[in-house]
């Protein structure tokens, strides 16, 4: 096992420059998104120009264009947008590896929902990446990606069946996770496989003197649209380990297709105004995804009311003689599990005044959702579950 102070400095830095990368490539992309749409033909453009942009910022005015194909010979200077990209996925990776993988029996394995030693759940893992980006990238090169519509309600189921997937096989908390990673593995791809080498081969085609090949931009843009609008539903999936509410769903994959949708729309707005579009164009997108919010909100928070019968109501020595076998193992002054080594959060629950001081932590953790103890490593059962859910909600009565 990792020692503690190496473990949680590593997951810093990795997760700071997530973090770092991540912010970067989202404002490069959101800003190129912008200029693609922006643009406006103009008197006086050079042979070639698509269009050109005026934008103002910090006190001064750029006059951006863009070339249908590319210009002319090649400028001196060009800057090139990639390491973004590249290092949001590196250090996301990494912390998968930190988290998750040596974690994995804390974070990543549930053996109710499948019973998997270390090296298999990360198999999977790695195995379901390369899986969703050599799928995707066949869609998009056949015919069905020629038409928009066509493609995107294929990407979308697909990334559906993949979050279907992913809850039969891990842990609810690693499965809603693996679904971001899966499609932000298939953004970076998009960069490290389409639009850069495309890029390469426009600019080699320039410094030979030849036509670049049209289609090479097309296909380009192809895939920066799609990261374009996977982004916003990215940027929640890989936050939703601290919202339990989100990722314990017993149909967590709905949550993913909403997220998706509401997401999807929020962005089609943004690129709609940048296009100078008006009137019903931007009418409906707010309202959309506001309904499909409160759908979400919904559907998320709905619970069934367990109603335990007074026989069977538990009194405060049965309570904590659960979260003494359930979960003083990791919420203890000194934990007794291999992979904790502080009490996570700081809560210990050694004596039955924790047990009422946490009460809330305990309801909302274990109760209402599912999200401790981590992966179910203790098999916590459904029925004490819902008797400690009962004791608290009845006041936490002391011994008659």
């Amino acid at each position: 096992m990792i020692d503690i102070a190496y473990a949680e400095w590593l997951e810093l830095m990795f997760r700071w420059l997530h973090l770092i990368a991540g912010i970067a490539w989202i404002g490069s992309s959101f800003y190129f998104m912008f200029l693609d749409y922006s643009l406006r033909p103009e008197e006086g453009l050079p042979e070639g120009v698509k269009g050109a942009s005026w934008n103002v910022h910090g006190g001064g005015f750029y006059f951006m264009q863009k070339y249908t194909v590319a210009p002319p010979k090649m400028p001196d200077v060009l800057h090139w947008f990639k390491w973004e990209a590249y290092f949001t996925w590196i250090s996301g990776f990494s912390l998968m590896v930190i988290i998750y993988y040596w974690g994995a029996e804390s974070f990543l394995i549930d053996r109710e929902v499948m019973d998997l030693n270390q090296w298999q759940a990360i198999g999977i893992s790695i195995g379901a990446f390369i899986a969703g980006w050599v799928i995707y990238d066949q869609v998009c090169k056949s015919p069905l990606g020629k038409s928009e519509i066509a493609l995107s309600a294929i990407v979308f189921v697909m990334i559906l069946l993949a979050a279907y997937g992913f809850t039969h096989v891990y842990s609810g908390r690693g499965a809603f996770v693996h679904v971001g990673a899966m499609v932000g593995t298939i953004m970076v791809a998009n960069v490290f496989f389409v639009i850069i080498p495309n890029q390469r081969i426009v600019v080699d085609a320039l410094i030979a003197g030849d036509e670049p090949d049209p289609q090479l931009g097309e296909d380009g843009k192809q895939r920066s649209t799609h990261n374009n609008y996977l982004t916003l539903p990215v940027l929640l999936m890989m936050i939703s380990s601290h919202f339990p509410m989100i990722f314990s769903n017993q149909h967590s994959w709905v949550v993913v297709g909403l997220v998706i949708i509401i997401g999807g729309i929020i962005r089609d707005y943004y690129n709609a105004k940048n296009q100078g579009k008006s009137g019903s164009r931007l009418k409906w997108q707010w309202a959309t995804a506001a309904a499909f919010m409160a759908v979400l909100m919904v559907f998320i928070s709905y619970r069934e009311d367990v109603k335990v019968a007074e026989d069977d109501q538990l009194e405060a020595t049965d309570v904590l003689a659960i979260v003494q076998t359930r979960c003083v193992s990791c919420h203890a002054a000194k934990p007794t599990d291999e992979d904790i080594e502080e009490a996570p959060g700081g809560v210990k629950l050694e004596t039955l005044a924790d047990i009422k001081k946490y009460s809330a932590v305990i309801l909302k953790q274990a109760v209402l959702t599912n999200a401790m103890p981590l992966g179910n490593k203790t098999k916590m059962t459904k029925k004490e579950r819902q008797g400690m859910g009962d004791w608290i909600k009845r006041g936490m009565p002391a011994e008659e």
